[in-house]
């Protein structure tokens, strides 16, 4: 909201001396975000003053009409001026910008010779001053002294606030609310610009029939002003102010409903009485009716919407926006003011449903001041009366249907308890005084919270955000100022360090990021076609998801049952830019449903007292399981090519890679075996194991399925239960051995189906403790090695922590580990 600090101090006794870095700091300190500070004196410098057209000729021997104007600017001589526009005659009063000013985005006044004449200064429009947009003639003043500096005249002496208004200070949408508040920031008197009115009494018959139908409007009151030029202009006080508020003089009856909704914080609406027919109703709007509203818009009303209607159906999107029938123009006569209050939940709906935000419903679903609704509409029929000439007619319309305001009881030492600042009574009482408060009877001794002390406070109508104790202790220690509440460090308290399982997630996606890949989060949330596009089995567990009642987006409803089904989507959100060679993974929680969840009755907790403790365990009971798995996706070039490398495509042993990764970092023994599962390809799927248990799965995508979800083809993929895998215990520290490795390959025959894994893992275990690593490097087939034969190469680094080992030694290791493996799967050297 843009405020003129003019405007605020017209109801905040502001100092003489005050400066815009003082009121900034005040603002500030009340709470209120000031986003910019527009000097509106510095958007001109140099010499700008007000002048008087002495005379004027007419040059028509030019394409477009020129006028060349002798101008009075307090000078022994006037001034020759050139003036294209044509809207002031002699005798006018006029601003005009003389040699050596400087009009805003940089436009240097000079004196030059232009259509054969000297224009020895400029006479300006609103627009080249910037401080409005109109730009169809140029300023004429209806007072002023010639030869006096302009700018008051023309409202660029003037600092403008512009303040992003939080939702819980609603009420400082308007010059009221911000003048309460730096008033009492700068202990200064205040003027409550509410009181300029005197609130009549409603009649028995009202200016115009109305009837309320829906309990979303709590106050609905009208006033009429007959006979009044609803479209005059607005006295000039008025339009600077609006103008320099960032609003467009339009007309007297809608300027004066937009100056007092920014003065009072309180949205009116002007109707044409004569534009209404029948009844007055305000209700819910009914299924099929349609309102245009004043942005031209044919919008389809729901029937959550709360209209007011007549005869004709819909006038006005209430509190939001009015419609096109009932609109002042240019033929208005008689103006009907409406000023209501409405259910601000209702209003928000509305305006969302609607992707319809305006001035009013910002400040209706904050939460508009109902006590002052009749006060804002006779201060607009005033207004009217004053400028426009009109009669204002006796007849006062005020369906009032509020509720008291329930008072709040608060223990007197709360909010020395909660902030940390010893508040006296007089302190507290004296801050919820300044917030709008009354507070009743003082202190009482009934007891009524847990014995002690309390004061029962009722918050003022203009503060529908003070509903509970809380919100009191904040109000006291907001307006006692932040700057009293001691800064202080908390003592942290010694604590275990991270949990065993906290350890291993953190070194799992450390070893993954150190070996290449590329950790991401994605939301948990899938679409309910991510089973059928994953190819998994109508029977598999997969595919019982947990749906979500109020999902962040409509189409993905579902909690993930797996990471990769979430995964997917990142790694399609990078292909689609550009990238091509991915590596990333992803460790988060997957959702399972409970057992037997289905049967249980859904929990509803109730919000406002704690919830029993059995009601609290069924609710838990509910909860999915919620195990954390680890997955990874590859695709593109697993090694780029180079001039010296033609480069690697991503296979399925990659996945199988990144699963060692997760399993050595875990602390664990990964075994793999052939497996078969969605989404994998049935030829190409690992089935990975830790002490016989099936903990995941990897390897690459099924053909089908990467078509499904827009992967290249021969993705590959894994995916861990970081959950199943045990934790291990204290590892000792490892005994670093300072000789050299002795190194042996050996190529073993064994069956076609003897997986390489257990393989290896036998070799391991013959070869004992000298073997300090072993890795696959070759398989190789040949019908020289016989039908249903393979052969695998194994690379063995031998080291020994106290000597350096003998040939002699390194093969009797190697004999030992092919013996074992010779024992299980019938291996053989290859000569």
């Amino acid at each position: 909201m843009r405020i003129p600090v003019s405007w605020l101090a017209e109801y905040a006794a502001l100092p003489a001396d005050l400066t815009t870095e003082a009121l900034d700091a005040a603002l500030v300190e009340a709470g209120l975000e000031v986003e910019e500070v527009d000097d509106l004196r510095a958007r001109v410098t140099g010499p700008l003053v007000v002048g008087r057209v002495a005379s004027i000729e007419e040059l028509t021997e030019f394409k477009k009409p020129i006028r060349h104007c002798w101008v009075e600017v307090g000078e022994a001589e006037p001034r020759s001026v050139i003036c294209g526009a044509r809207n002031f005659a002699e005798g006018d009063l006029v601003v005009v910008a003389l040699p050596g000013a400087e009009l805003p985005g940089g436009f240097k006044i000079g004196s030059r010779k232009t259509y054969g004449r000297l224009s020895d200064g400029m006479i300006c429009s609103a627009r080249e001053l910037g401080i409005s947009d109109d730009h169809e003639g140029i300023i004429v003043l209806p007072e002023g002294e010639v030869g006096a500096d302009a700018r008051p005249y023309v409202g660029l002496d003037e600092v403008v606030f512009e303040l992003a208004i939080t939702p819980d200070m609603g009420y400082c949408f308007s010059v009221r609310g911000i003048a309460r508040e730096v008033a009492h920031r700068l202990g200064v008197a205040f003027t409550d610009p509410a009181a300029k009115a005197v609130e009549p009494a409603a009649t028995e018959h009202p200016p115009y029939p109305v009837r309320v139908e829906t309990d979303g409007c709590t106050r609905f009151t009208l006033r009429e002003v007959r006979d009044v030029d609803a479209n005059a202009e607005a006295p000039e006080w008025m339009a600077k102010r609006l103008t320099q508020a960032g609003m467009r003089p339009l007309g007297l009856a809608v300027d004066v409903t937009n100056y007092l909704m920014l003065e009072l914080g309180h949205p009116l609406h002007a109707f044409d009485r004569d534009a209404l027919e029948d009844v007055m109703v305000v209700r819910r709007a009914k299924p099929g009716e349609t309102l245009k509203t004043l942005d031209d818009v044919e919008r389809k009303l729901d029937p959550e919407d709360m209209v007011i209607t007549d005869g004709t159906g819909p006038l006005s999107l209430a509190g939001v926006m009015g419609g096109q029938t009932s609109e002042v123009g240019p033929t208005t006569r008689n103006v009907l003011i409406e000023a209501a209050h409405w259910d601000p939940t209702s209003i928000a709906r509305t305006s969302r449903r609607h992707k319809l935000t305006s001035e009013a419903s910002k400040r209706y679903e904050r939460g508009a001041d109902a006590a002052i609704s009749l006060l804002a509409a006779q201060r607009a029929a005033d207004l009217l009366v004053e400028y426009g000439g009109g009669t204002l007619v006796e007849a006062v319309a005020d369906i009032d249907h509020r509720e008291p305001i329930e008072p709040i009881v608060m223990p007197v030492d709360l909010p020395s308890r909660t902030v940390g600042v010893d508040y006296g009574r007089d302190l507290i009482v004296a801050m919820l005084e300044a917030a709008g408060c009354t507070i009743v009877g003082g202190i009482v001794k009934e007891g009524t919270v847990e014995g002690g002390d309390v004061l029962t406070v009722v918050p003022a109508s203009w503060r529908p955000d003070l509903t509970d104790p809380a919100d009191l202790v904040e109000e006291v220690a907001r307006l006692h100022g932040y700057g009293h509440i001691p800064s202080s460090i908390p003592r942290a308290i010694a604590g275990t360090g991270l949990t065993s399982s906290q350890r291993r997630r953190r070194r799992v996606a450390r070893a993954l990021a150190d070996n290449g890949f590329t950790e991401t989060y994605t939301f948990p949330f899938v679409s309910r076609e991510r089973a059928d596009e994953l190819g998994l089995d109508e029977k598999d567990p997969q595919r019982e998801a947990v749906a979500v009642l109020n999902p962040l987006d409509d189409a993905a409803p579902l909690l993930r049952t797996t990471v990769l089904a979430s995964l997917v989507n990142a790694v399609r959100t990078n292909l689609a830019r550009g990238a091509k060679d991915l590596a990333v993974f992803e460790e988060g929680l997957v959702f399972q449903p409970a057992e037997g969840w289905s049967d249980l009755e859904v929990v509803e907790l109730p919000v406002s007292k704690r919830p029993e403790d059995e009601a609290i365990a069924a609710a838990i009971r509910r909860l999915p399981v919620q195990p954390r798995h680890v997955a990874a996706v590859l695709c593109g070039q697993a090694v780029p090519a180079g001039v010296d490398a033609p480069g690697r495509a991503v296979d399925w042993a990659d996945a199988v890679f990144a699963a060692e990764i997760v399993a050595e970092a875990s602390g664990v023994t990964l075994e793999t075996a052939q497996g078969e599962a969605a989404p994998w390809h049935p030829g190409r799927c690992a089935e990975l194991r830790v002490d016989g248990v099936v903990v995941g799965h990897a390897g690459e995508l099924h053909p089908e399925v990467c078509e499904r979800l827009g992967l290249p083809r021969r993705t590959a993929a894994m995916e861990l239960d970081l959950t199943a895998l045990p934790l291990p215990d204290l590892a000792p520290a490892p005994v670093i051995s300072h000789f050299p490795a002795t190194l042996i390959d050996v190529a073993i025959v064994v069956p076609e189906s003897a997986p390489a894994g257990e393989v290896e893992a036998a070799l391991r275990e013959g070869a004992g403790e000298l073997l300090d690593s072993l890795r696959l490097f070759d398989v190789y087939r040949d019908a020289k090695l016989g039908e249903g034969k393979k052969s695998l190469a194994f690379k063995l680094e031998l080291r020994a922590a106290d000597r350096t080992l003998t040939n002699e030694e390194g093969v009797a290791v190697r004999d030992a580990a092919v013996a074992v493996a010779a024992e299980r799967f019938g291996a053989s050297i290859r000569e």
